[in-house]
């Protein structure tokens, strides 16, 4: 019976950590939007069948990272000007709340974490890996929304903060497109006195700095090696 339950099991287990993976390169801007994703290439790298290539990309579709096209195959997906409005439109009416809800409950441990993703940031963008430095940034307000124990909030965030990344990748038209530092340690400052007001406040501006520092003018799809991007 063990045996039988490995088996099954094993497949599976192949297919999560290479959605994991390609996820991970996805946000990190490895594979930027509009990447063609072959199974034959990623069974080909990954050494696995295409079975398990295709449980794995419809994990990354379920989470609307990957699109999944008729006769075509998949695509890292590419978010529209209209829904690349949408997302941040979202963020902005959940994300302040949450804010005030993090800095009421911010404890010093929680604190002393947000702290570690914000020099984790600048490490990244001090190695010049804006990618990075952008996945990180999610995981920053992904953080918030853990501390303010919202755990249907943070899942909901999940998905908008990961097609941030996208829409970020395809329409920034400046550097600072990133999180700025000084937004980040902003909100950092207010958690850590309890004021809830402010960080809601911030936050609000923040995520209004981070929507008009785009161009959302369509970008033409990119092109690329998988073995290069996945650096297989």
């Amino acid at each position: 019976m063990d045996k039988v339950y490995i088996a099954r099991a094993e497949p599976q287990g192949a297919a999560r950590e290479i959605a994991d993976a390609l996820a991970l390169a996805i946000h990190e801007h490895r594979l930027a939007p509009g990447t063609k994703l072959g199974e034959d290439d990623l069974a080909e790298i990954y050494g696995v069948s295409r079975t398990v290539v295709r449980a794995a990309l419809q994990r990354l579709a379920h989470d609307r990272l990957v699109d999944l096209k008729r006769n075509r195959g998949a695509f890292v997906a590419q978010p529209s000007v209209r829904e690349a409005r949408e997302v941040f439109e979202a963020r902005a009416l959940v994300e302040p709340r949450t804010a005030h809800s993090a800095a009421d409950r911010a404890t010093p441990a929680d604190i002393a974490a947000l702290q570690q993703h914000i020099d984790a940031e600048h490490a990244a963008t001090s190695e010049g890996n804006a990618g990075r430095a952008l996945y990180l940034s999610g995981l920053f307000h992904l953080e918030i929304a853990r501390i303010a124990d919202q755990s249907t909030i943070e899942a909901f965030l999940s998905q908008l903060v990961a097609r941030s990344s996208l829409i970020i990748v395809l329409y920034w038209q400046r550097r600072n497109a990133l999180c700025e530092s000084h937004a980040h340690h902003a909100l950092l400052d207010a958690f850590a006195e309890a004021d809830g007001d402010r960080a809601e406040v911030l936050m609000k501006h923040h995520l209004v700095d981070l929507l008009t520092s785009l161009d959302l003018r369509n970008a033409p799809q990119p092109a690329g090696s998988l073995k290069e991007a996945l650096g297989r």
